[in-house]
């Protein structure tokens, strides 16, 4: 069938095709079809929606992405057909009946999520299949392998090339702002590609948007990581495994984060990048993604693994995850914590501990330090002042301001302090309740957006002592944050919550814009 384009500027992959053309074709929403520029002769593949009133019949609104794909103007003319459905749903739907998908298919799988065939409720399909039905260690290394080889690599003249990660599940884990710049103080080159937030309230990638700019090319990572040693970067605008990217967006309304996809997602960048030498944190406690000490020496072997399997030598810190590292959820917050601690603060030790502890791993891994000594090594490092420095020209090559102060990072401006009702000991805090009320409080969108803690568990606390703030950029999003905050429940001193209702205000007292 010949049709007459009409460009539809919406970022949304795909077509509009009347429903009388529609019917004519034998197609409807959620189908595919061919369009092909009778100009070039170039065609492709292209999602349908169908209307009765946007657009008339012999007319394809055809929307900004594919527009670009196959370089058609405004009321040109075009041949519109049904195409086949991919053969890769035959595989996905291989995984969602339990499955076990080859080297082959896994890889026709990725490639078509780089390509975009697949459309949002198929890709949806895959991530849902293997977090139901998880991937074995084979599965995971061709997923590993097909996301590296479907996007681009770096390649340094030398080596080692160092590399870190965390999994996630503890709050406020701003570790990489001091790891990197203290193990690129120590002559090491680490590439660092983050990931904005999946289940979090803060990915690296959104804490360092707060310092600089974070979406760069390959190439420009690897000229910036040659110049100062370092970066902290998107990984999502790198194209450095870019189905990773692709994953996430589905993944972050659900909060899920499948072992297998998280181990490939992991080792995919980090191979990517051409790091040989790789420290991976595993925060443990009840109310992380890794609940127990057997579990955490299980997801180590498997990423200890994954890395021989790919050449690569990996090593595993298995740490706290019962409280948040420091004091401060929400990229602000948490930026502004890390920056104070590369200036000169001695607190908190927690942020400073487990930052040292695995920068530590990475000196002693790469031979900068002698075995038990990295923690001194990179202690010194610290306080010597050459992280921050090393810090600053981090700042200053991805194009921010290299003087920026820790005083010099705001939180948003409404606020709410939750204190205690008693006298006590804060006996819990609940991670994953603290990061649904810092995310409903708009983190990490709303960069000003988060908690911070004044007592952690086993704090001694008296009647009216604040307990925690909540901070947001805009009122609405903190009145949200603390209805979430009513409903969770994330604190209990001595035994008890910290709110009764009905009747009272939540936790005792506070007001707007403290």
């Amino acid at each position: 069938m010949k049709l007459t384009t009409r460009l539809i500027d919406i970022e949304h992959r795909g077509v509009l095709l009347h429903s009388a053309d529609a019917r004519e074709i034998s197609v409807r929403g959620g189908d595919r079809v061919e369009v092909k520029n009778r100009v070039t002769g170039e065609s492709i593949s292209a999602f349908v929606d169908t209307t009765a009133s946007l657009i008339d019949p012999g007319v394809i609104g055809v929307y900004r992405p594919t527009q670009v794909q196959i370089d058609v103007l405004e009321a040109a003319e075009v041949e519109v057909r049904a195409a086949d459905r991919p053969t890769t749903l035959d595989y996905i739907k291989k995984k969602m009946d339990g499955g076990r998908l080859t080297k082959d298919e896994t890889y026709a799988i990725i490639k078509d999520v780089v390509a975009d065939v697949l459309s949002p409720s198929e890709l949806t399909a895959y991530i849902i299949s293997t977090y139901i039905n998880p991937l074995d260690m084979d599965e995971v290394e061709y997923l590993t392998r097909a996301m590296v080889d479907t996007g681009e690599r770096l390649h340094f003249p030398s080596y080692p090339i160092v590399d870190k990660h965390s999994i996630g599940g503890v709050p406020g884990n701003k570790i990489t702002l001091l790891i990197v710049p203290i193990v690129a103080a120590a002559g090491l080159k680490i590439p660092k590609t983050s990931s904005r937030a999946i289940t979090g309230a803060g990915g690296t990638a959104d804490l360092m948007e707060v310092l600089a700019p974070v979406e760069f090319s390959a190439a420009e990572v690897q000229q910036m990581t040659e110049r100062v040693g370092a970066v902290i970067v998107w990984g999502g605008a790198t194209n450095i495994a870019p189905a990773d990217d692709r994953f996430i967006t589905i993944e972050y309304p659900f909060k899920i984060d499948a072992r297998g996809q998280m181990l490939a997602s992991v080792m995919a960048k980090k191979f990517a990048v051409g790091a040989n030498v790789v420290a991976i944190d595993i925060p443990v406690g009840e109310h992380t993604k890794v609940p127990t000490i057997e579990e955490g020496r299980k997801l180590a072997r498997e990423f200890i693994e994954l890395g021989e399997r790919l050449g690569m030598r990996v090593e595993c810190a298995l740490t706290y995850g019962e409280s948040l590292v420091g004091h401060t959820i929400g990229p602000r917050l948490e930026v502004r914590e890390a920056l104070s601690v590369l200036e000169g603060a001695n607190e908190p030790n927690s942020l400073i501990q487990k930052s040292l502890s695995i920068a530590g791993i990475i000196l002693e891994m790469s031979g900068k330090a002698a075995p038990g000594e990295g923690y001194r090594v990179a202690g010194e490092i610290l306080e010597s002042g050459r992280a921050y420095e090393k810090m600053r020209q981090i700042i200053e090559v991805q194009g921010g301001d290299p003087d920026v102060k820790a005083a010099d990072i705001l939180p948003g401006q409404f606020s709410y302090v939750v204190k205690a009702p008693g006298n006590g000991y804060v006996i819990e805090l609940n991670n994953r309740a603290l990061i649904s009320i810092a995310r409903a409080a708009g983190a990490p969108q709303d960069a000003g957006a988060g908690i911070f803690i004044h007592a952690k568990k086993g704090t001694q606390v008296e009647a009216g002592e604040p307990i925690f703030t909540v901070y947001a950029d805009r009122q609405w999003r903190l009145q949200k944050a603390l209805e979430e905050g009513r409903r969770l429940m994330p604190i209990v001193v001595e035994g008890m919550l910290l709110d009764r209702l009905p009747g009272r205000h939540w936790g005792g007292g506070g007001s707007y814009g403290e």
